[in-house]
Formats: C-alpha cells, structure tokens, sequence
C-alpha cells in the first residue's frame, strides 16, 4: 500500500508546477461542456426581444461572462487544488477531466 501511496505522490508532484495551467483547462473544459446548456437558456429567455439586444446580450455572456469566469475562478481553484496532498491530487485532476468527459459523451458533445 506504501508502494502505491509513493506512485501516487510521485506522480501528484509533477502537477504542482502546472497547477495554473491544469485549473484553467477544468474551468475551460467545463465551460465548453455547460455553454450550450447557458446559450440554450438564454435563447429561450431573450426569444422574442429585438435582435440587437439578442445579440448583445450574446456578445457579453460569451465573450466577457465566460472570459471573467475562467480568470477568476481558474486561481481560486488552483489555490484550493494546491492544498490537496501529492497523493490525491493526481486522482484529483483526473476524476475531474474523467467526469467533464464522461458529461460531455453522455449529453452528445463528443
């Protein structure tokens, strides 16, 4: 068991320096899975109001909305990622992008 708690660290280790990198990727990949689900309801919500507003409000969810999100949280989560130990956090990132994927394949985005 010692083995493998060592494996793990081992190979948690390499994840820290990329961190940043690693935290933007989830929030984006995230974001790529869950925006058709955000651009249908606005869709529905805005169905019926003028073009330009429709647009607009396009414009500033896809462009400002889901830039803002992904430099804001991208640190908060490496921030709490970088308090998981080495031993988990490799587990950790890849159940993440194992559950974006899995999400993505089930609602036909892959």
């Amino acid at each position: 068991m010692s083995k493998l708690i060592e494996f793990l660290s081992y190979l948690g280790s390499f994840i820290y320096p990329w961190l940043t990198e690693a935290s933007t990727a989830i929030v984006a990949c995230a974001l790529v899975v869950f925006g058709s689900d955000i651009n249908r309801f606005l869709r529905r919500y805005l169905a019926g109001r003028s073009f330009i507003i429709r647009t607009l409000i396009f414009v500033v969810v896809n462009a400002f909305g889901y830039g803002l999100i992904i430099v804001k949280l991208s640190p908060l989560l490496a921030q709490y990622m970088a308090r998981v130990p080495s031993h988990w956090l490799f587990l950790l990132v890849l159940a993440i992008f194992f559950a974006i994927g899995s999400w993505a394949q089930r609602n036909k985005q892959v």
